[in-house]
């Protein structure tokens, strides 16, 4: 267990590192940080932290780097997460208020993330599993073919082709008023059952196309669409040193199972997680790191947002836009 001397000599090293990605000496400590002793006692505090794992030597004669452990309990020990200026924070709100429909949500969001911590932004976009109906519109779109527009409570819509074969507007209205009277406001789990006996509830005229709805109604419910995500700022890394090839980084966020596996599984929504380097599950992100956190409306998750970047990242601001982020973004899905 550390003394609150030597955590505050690891700060000081971490915030050091983070703002000149260069090895931190004691002198330079004890010039740049009040820390109340001198820079030999420094020093020593330097010889325990590297030989607890907390701080490395880059090379002979040089100061010393923080590493994945140091990195860990540096974040893990913070008091406070950086919030955003009122400026920033009006910013976001005004940007992704903008926003028309979900896709427009998670791309307005993605390209924000990137660009409020010059990492990589990592969206998920919200799982129909979680979601409920909001609204079901038949459309015709052609002779004998209709579209089925699914807009569930969290701005996502789902279109799917119909073909119908011949059916008249009256039809098309009954079947409509059928499906929004057993659906509006149901989860998707609970869909199956309560369109279970549709049919018999139409005319025989109208039975095979109101079985041709309910199939692809149920098609739609079933694919996994939490499986979508998207990234935005992959450019950012070209700035970073990794330790390892910015090709395998780039090559792993290329993977949407990757992905998914680097936001993890969803928790409590009012905290921030962070992984570390070696903590992520795919060797090629082992020189980065991952901050992310859930975003939903009310009570309910829908999924993940987060960013990457290298372990050697101000993870105080980061994880305080991240948290910002992922506020608004359920914010504007709450009234959407």
């Amino acid at each position: 267990m550390l003394d609150d001397r030597k955590l505050a000599v690891l700060r000081a090293i971490v915030e050091d590192y983070v703002s000149t990605n260069e090895p931190v000496g004691s002198k330079a400590l004890a010039d740049r940080h009040n820390l109340g002793v001198s820079p030999a006692t420094i020093r020593n505090d330097m010889a325990v932290l590297e030989e607890q794992g907390y701080i490395a030597q880059p090379h002979t004669s040089a100061g010393r780097v923080p590493t994945d452990k140091g990195y860990r309990l540096f974040v893990d020990r913070l008091s406070t997460i950086k919030p955003l200026s009122v400026a920033e924070r009006r910013a976001i709100e005004t940007f992704l208020s903008g926003a028309y429909d979900l896709d427009d949500v998670v791309g307005r969001t993605v390209r924000l993330l990137a660009q409020l911590t010059r990492q990589v932004a990592v969206v998920q976009y919200p799982s129909l599993t979680r979601s409920a109906v909001r609204h079901v519109e038949l459309v015709p779109v052609a002779e004998g073919r209709l579209l089925l527009v699914l807009i569930t409570n969290t701005g996502r819509v789902e279109q799917r082709v119909i073909e119908t074969g011949q059916i008249s507007e009256e039809s098309i209205g009954h079947l409509r008023a059928l499906l929004n009277t057993c659906l509006d406001g149901l989860g998707f789990g609970d869909v199956p059952a309560a369109v279970a006996d549709l049919p018999d509830r139409v005319g025989p005229d109208e039975r095979p196309v109101a079985a041709a709805v309910l199939s692809v109604l149920l098609e739609t419910l079933v694919e996994k669409h939490e499986e979508k995500i998207v990234f935005a700022g992959a450019a950012n890394l070209a700035a970073v040193d990794f330790s390892q090839s910015l090709r395998e980084v780039l090559v792993a966020l290329e993977e949407q199972v990757v992905l998914m596996r680097l936001l993890g599984e969803t928790g409590d929504s009012s905290t921030v997680t962070v992984r570390i380097g070696t903590e992520n599950p795919d060797l090629g992100l082992k020189s980065t790191s991952v901050v992310a956190a859930d975003y939903g409306v009310g009570d309910l998750t829908l999924a993940r947002l987060g960013v990457l970047g290298p372990t050697r990242m101000d993870y105080p601001s980061t994880m305080g836009a991240v948290r910002a982020v992922a506020r608004y973004v359920g914010q504007i899905l709450a009234g959407s």
